[in-house]
């Protein structure tokens, strides 16, 4: 038995924090805190998980006790209070985020970023308890490995996919002027988020075979769809740098060079690369990071004004990477 638990371990966290770190990847030029996405993490994993099976084995029971039903229980249980419960509390973290480190909430990715990641976190805590109880523990080893298969590969996005509607409502308001916007766009994420979350549930209850097939391909044409929006979103990105770091060339706060490697994804891995060896990484990576965030801090002034004191924010920024500049690759 013990085999079995650190096997569900190690197949429900070390996949979804591979999952992490290939989110972390897409964010290319603006990285969000480590200690941030961590957080994320441990609180998908813990808060959200343990918030959700207290409430959910709540209201399943409360089901039970009004219609006798186990079949009843079990089906509203997945179909109205999984999702709503689920994506309410892993959509909290992504809130605080934008509440409390509003000015790390620079863009619609980085929304995605910090709610696929608490998302990433409240699966693995799942797969584990799926792994084990409904695997391990109700048909031994095959039922084990069958629910590997199925959490760590059929159904490996899901939530991270939910929970990003969340994170891209906060990030329309966080990024627009008007009030009626902000009010609707982080109430519309969620609500997609719990939608989709319903639907698989739904198919997935029923307990059809083409049904669950059919779901799983619609999931999948969903994930894709998705990772296709994080490419232009990354793109544009880019070209947010290359159109707002140009002027900071006459201002003397970059270089020519530094401007090409700075818009460049992958000059920017060879610059850090060659600071390794040169002992110049601490201060090469920090300047390339705040290359990224004064082009968003431009970009947020350009579209909402002086909001927080952006002007103040783009002189700051600018300052260090002057001081920055000739400690770099």
């Amino acid at each position: 038995m013990i085999f079995a638990v650190i096997g569900a371990l190690f197949f429900a966290f070390v996949p979804n924090f591979i999952l992490a770190l290939v989110i972390y990847w897409f964010d290319r030029y603006e990285k969000e805190p480590k200690i941030l996405l961590g957080a994320a993490f441990i609180w998908g994993a813990i808060v959200a998980a343990g918030g959700a099976f207290i409430l959910n084995t709540v209201f399943g029971v409360s089901v039970f006790l009004v219609t006798g039903s186990e079949g009843a229980s079990n089906l509203l249980s997945a179909v109205v209070s999984a999702p709503i419960v689920e994506e309410s509390l892993k959509g909290f973290a992504v809130l605080l985020v934008f509440l409390v480190f509003r000015k790390e909430f620079d863009s619609i990715l980085d929304g995605i970023v910090y709610a696929a990641v608490t998302a990433l976190g409240f699966a693995a805590t799942e797969n584990f308890l799926y792994i084990y109880e409904k695997g391990y523990l109700a048909s031994g080893w095959e039922g084990f490995w069958l629910l590997v298969f199925v959490r760590v590969v059929v159904v490996a996005w899901q939530h991270p996919f939910y929970t990003s509607f969340t994170g891209i409502g906060l990030a329309i308001a966080r990024l627009n002027r008007k009030t009626w916007v902000k009010i609707i766009a982080p109430i519309g994420g969620l609500f997609v988020a719990m939608s989709a979350h319903a639907i698989h549930n739904l198919s997935a209850s029923l307990g059809v075979v083409l049904l669950c097939l059919a779901q799983s391909i619609v999931d999948w044409i969903g994930w894709l769809a998705m990772f296709g929006f994080i490419l232009y979103l990354v793109y544009r990105e880019k070209k947010w740098l290359t159109i707002y770091l140009q002027e900071e060339i006459q201002l003397g706060t970059i270089t020519q060079r530094q401007f090409q490697v700075a818009s460049s994804w992958f000059g920017q891995i060879g610059a850090r690369f060659s600071a390794v060896t040169s002992g110049k990484y601490g201060a090469t990576d920090k300047f390339y990071q705040l290359c990224g965030e004064l082009a968003h801090k431009k970009r947020q002034l350009a579209t909402l004004g002086e909001e927080r004191g952006n002007s103040r924010i783009i002189a700051s920024l600018r300052q260090e990477l002057r001081n920055l500049s000739s400690r770099t690759i």
